[in-house]
């Protein structure tokens, strides 16, 4: 059995998904959850993207431990000295740094004339620039990783050239993206056993797969690239990323263990802390996970038909070849009551693998009676959505006292509000095309600016006319965007808390 690393970008590629956002605290909170997920390298962000990502970089280098952090670059000298700069103080660090070696990427990139005027000119200035960004990244680290972006569509005698270079220029790991997701398993395949026998020097470097999902091939293009010898994967929890996405890499670990007698590959992930680092990265990210999700969806481990259900209740291999619980999803559907007791219900928030400090144990317990009050049972659905209703990684600005809707045919709905805001109560009211739109203009009344609302989401959180309904809204103020969420039975209650926790992220003083 050989062993790979596991590369996680959902940090980095996978926030590049469109409505996508995270702030320094949420991209920390993050890079713990995949530190204990057993995550090998961690690419934490591009710090030369901007300020809030440098910032980002530098949190997680200097407070997460164990695996290696990562940041990307272009092939241009100020972005590896941001990189570097980013870094400096994390136990273990890596840069990230690579060009566009496709004939496509080189025209369309290069397509000034200091570049050079012919094909073959603009090639050479191409690995001029690699090389002189790998030497400029190895002064800030050892560890130095080469992306040759659109390798998947580049032509093979030129992708072997610029490997050796880099190579014999420094780095350490050589990562073959098919950028595009262009590529079919047995052509990628065929590309990665090629590079092996191809360029001279490749076993002075580590090769790395890198797909996307374009046709749907990432995670089958990740294992064809592994069977032929790569010994690092790349891609994000979820499968979240530009366009389509990444390879998810909940379903690339579970394929290789499920099916070690095909590949003999072992990772150091704990797959028990899948489906928390699944539910986590999506709550963070404001999207939602579909029932068929491979690995980690609502439906993964459930049956319903006739034949399905007899074969799995005599013998549960006939139709399951994984355990719910090897990857850390609730096994059971355990019902709690308001008479449960404190107990009962920490006890099975742990089991579920969150954390409740003390400080935050009776604000919890309390949001919970008023929530079994209500709806009488309580979920491990309904669990999770009151602690990330109550537990805020950034302090409160405002905070919903309390509100009052009116709503009645042929007249605008209007609706009436309290707000806390340091201390002190303050006051809006405003009519609507409907509950929702008077209320966040009740808001915007208050705070004295209004967000840009760019999506609004709800989601039953369990079933029933009395479930907890969660609301998730993207909103943008001054070119800044943040997701906020809320929860509640009352899906008015639920939509003001999300757009008042999207409003405190925004960290905009009251005007």
């Amino acid at each position: 059995m050989r062993e790979i690393s596991v590369f996680d970008t959902t940090l980095r590629d996978g926030e590049q998904a469109a409505g996508c956002r995270l702030g320094v605290a949420e991209k920390l909170k993050i890079a713990y959850q995949l530190a204990g997920l057993g995550i090998d390298i961690i690419e934490a962000g591009f710090p030369c993207s901007s300020p809030e990502d440098f910032k980002a970089v530098k949190a997680i280098a200097q407070n997460v431990k164990g695996p290696t952090i990562c940041a990307l670059s272009r092939a241009i000298l100020a972005d590896i000295d941001a990189c570097g700069e980013s870094l400096k103080e994390a136990a273990k660090s890596r840069i990230h740094t690579g060009i566009g070696v496709s004939d496509i990427h080189i025209m369309g990139k290069f397509r000034d004339d200091k570049y050079g005027n012919s094909l073959d000119e603009k090639k050479a200035t191409t690995i001029n620039m690699a090389v002189a960004a790998v030497k400029r990244a190895k002064e800030y680290t050892d560890e130095v990783e080469f992306y040759t972006e659109d390798a998947g569509r580049s032509d093979p005698i030129f992708l072997f050239e610029i490997i050796e270079a880099i190579i014999d220029a420094g780095v350490t790991v050589v990562n073959v993206p098919d950028t595009t997701g262009y590529a079919i398993p047995s052509q990628y395949g065929k590309l990665i056993r090629d590079i092996q026998l191809k360029v001279p020097n490749i076993a002075k470097a580590i090769i790395s797969v890198h797909c996307h999902d374009d046709l749907g091939l990432a995670v089958a293009n990740s294992l064809a690239g592994i069977e032929n010898g790569a010994r690092q994967v790349e891609g994000t929890i979820n499968g979240i990323g530009e366009r389509a996405g990444n390879a998810a890499l909940e379903e690339i670990i579970m394929a290789l263990r499920t099916r070690c007698d095909v590949y003999g590959i072992n990772t150091k992930i704990q797959t028990k802390e899948l489906y928390r680092t699944s539910r986590m990265v999506a709550e963070s990210m404001g999207m939602s996970i579909p029932p068929n999700k491979a690995i980690i969806g609502e439906n993964a481990f459930s049956h319903s038909s006739g034949i399905h259900v007899d074969g799995f209740l005599k013998e549960r291999q006939t139709y399951e070849i994984i355990q719910p619980v090897d990857v850390g999803f609730p096994q059971s559907r355990v019902i709690l009551t308001a008479r449960t007791g404190r107990h009962g219900v920490f006890h099975r928030i742990s089991e579920l693998g969150m954390d409740l400090s003390t400080k935050d144990s009776e604000k919890v317990y309390q949001r919970f009676l008023r929530v079994a009050d209500k709806k009488n049972e309580i979920f491990d659905e309904d669990l999770v959505a009151i602690m990330n209703d109550e537990i805020r990684e950034q302090p409160e600005s405002y905070s919903l006292n309390s509100f009052q809707a009116h709503c009645e045919t042929g007249r605008a709905p209007e609706v009436t509000l309290e707000l806390n805001f340091e201390e002190t109560i303050v006051k809006g009211s405003a009519r609507g095309d409907g509950p929702v739109d008077a209320a966040y203009k009740a808001v915007s009344e208050i705070i004295g600016f209004s967000p840009k609302l760019l999506r609004y989401e709800i989601q039953a959180v369990t079933e029933g006319t009395n479930a907890l309904g969660k609301v998730m809204v993207h909103i943008e103020h001054d070119q800044v965007k943040v997701i906020g969420s809320g929860a509640s039975t009352d899906i008015i209650e639920a939509s003001i808390k999300a757009y008042i926790d999207g409003i405190n992220k925004l960290k905009l003083p009251c005007s």
